[in-house]
């Protein structure tokens, strides 16, 4: 008989207040989201003082907890207003920073004691030993390096009581632990300041270089990203029983700056696949339907990064894909009246009369169906949602709740 010693928080990524509150909504025990500083998504919407406020307060009404990535590299100029910085989050309520830079901990440890902190995977912690050495630190937590494997990690547990936290989806980078210079050589923009301009994703080819004359390609035809750096995306969907037996406190999917669809679902699907095992651990399955779900918001393909050996060529991105994301996220429910079985919706993309499309909410929740009629916000009846962020009522053949979504092949 399997014994669930500890049960591991999903971990979702929140990229704008939003996300933050969509993903709590779909079965997060905790979010991870950026301030305005000492982050490494400086494009993603990151959360001003005041957001942070409403989030935490969003977060502690529903039993769910708030980090903020804090994990640059810093350069000399970088650390000012750190201390006034981790104070402000301390005074807020989030529940742990993590962090990757010894400068910044050892300031947050001394100006803002009673804060948490977290190591960030950008540390590259790849061994018990490191982890150890974080907890004497006074660190309550360490997220993995991605390049750890899972009996690395069943070792790493059996030998310290560091709180472990690991990926388990979401984009790889190509970089050891994202530590990646690329971007700054080729764009620029330094990676491990917040700014990476996703070097490794260009598409490129192969040239002669004459001395003089133009630079012809040395690839007959018409390649497709013949050559290229770029990883295809992690997913641990089918070895769930490996992570929370091997004592993985925390499984943290990756995507920032992905959308509301992507954070909605991912949450959803890793939070039926956890309350499933470690509610009946001698009785569980693996669902296809979870995966499934999971390809209708993917990227790229999918593979298990080094979880169980060193990455081969099929998991690096060239080529034509082998498959591609099918669905689109055209609506967001915001009202639901049961006597007239009519759905108050807030466009997000193109859709109409004759589309069929989905309705998914918290909980796995799916219903699908047809449209057969329109109505803007003044009930006058339109045959297309068209405009960005329009109003619209349909009539729907089941109950759906605010905070469902809708979809449609695309």
């Amino acid at each position: 008989m399997r014994k669930i010693t500890k049960k591991p928080e999903v971990l979702a990524p929140a990229g704008t207040l939003e996300k933050l509150k969509m993903a709590i909504h779909y079965g997060a025990d905790a979010v991870y989201i950026g301030g305005n500083a000492y982050g490494l998504r400086s494009r993603a919407g990151n959360f001003s003082f005041d957001e942070m406020r409403e989030g935490v307060a969003f977060a502690k009404k529903h039993n769910a907890k708030v980090y903020v990535a804090s994990n640059m590299v810093t350069h000399e100029e970088d650390a000012e207003g750190a201390g006034d910085f981790f104070r402000t989050l301390r005074d807020i309520g989030i529940n742990a920073v993590i962090v990757s830079d010894p400068a910044l901990i050892e300031i947050c440890a001394t100006e803002a004691p009673g804060l948490p902190i977290h190591l960030s995977t950008q540390a590259s912690a790849t061994n018990y030993e490191t982890l150890n050495f974080w907890h004497q630190e006074g660190l309550e937590r360490v997220v993995l390096a991605r390049e750890v494997g899972m009996d690395e990690i069943k070792e790493i547990r059996q030998k310290t009581d560091v709180e472990i936290e690991a990926f388990i989806h979401g984009a790889m980078c190509i970089s050891y632990s994202g530590r990646c210079v690329l971007s700054n050589h080729m764009s620029a923009r330094d990676a491990n300041r917040g700014g990476c301009s996703q070097s490794c994703r260009w598409k490129y080819d192969l040239f002669e270089m004459p001395e003089s004359g133009e630079h012809e390609s040395l690839l007959e035809g018409d390649p497709v990203e013949a050559f290229s750096m770029s990883a295809v995306d992690m997913s641990m969907i089918h070895h769930i029983p490996d992570l929370v037996e091997n004592g993985v406190d925390s499984l943290k999917i990756e995507g920032r700056m992905k959308s509301i669809h992507y954070v909605s679902t991912v949450s959803n699907v890793y939070r039926q696949a956890v309350d499933a095992y470690c509610n009946d651990p001698d009785h569980y399955e693996f669902k296809q339907e979870w995966e499934d779900e999971l390809w209708k918001v993917a990227q790229r393909e999918l593979s298990t990064g080094f979880y169980y050996g060193i990455p081969s060529e099929d998991q690096q991105l060239f080529g034509k894909r082998r498959k591609i994301p099918a669905y689109v996220f055209i609506g967001q429910v915001l009202a639901y009246d049961e006597e007239t079985k009519m759905a108050t919706i807030q466009q997000r993309n193109h859709f109409g009369v004759g589309d069929e499309v989905e309705f998914y909410g918290p909980g796995f929740t799916h219903l699908r169906q047809t449209i057969d009629s329109l109505w803007d916000e003044n009930d006058a009846p339109i045959d297309r949602a068209a405009h960005a962020m329009m109003i619209v009522k349909t009539k729907v053949n089941a109950p759906v709740k605010p905070f469902d979504m809708m979809r449609k092949k695309k």
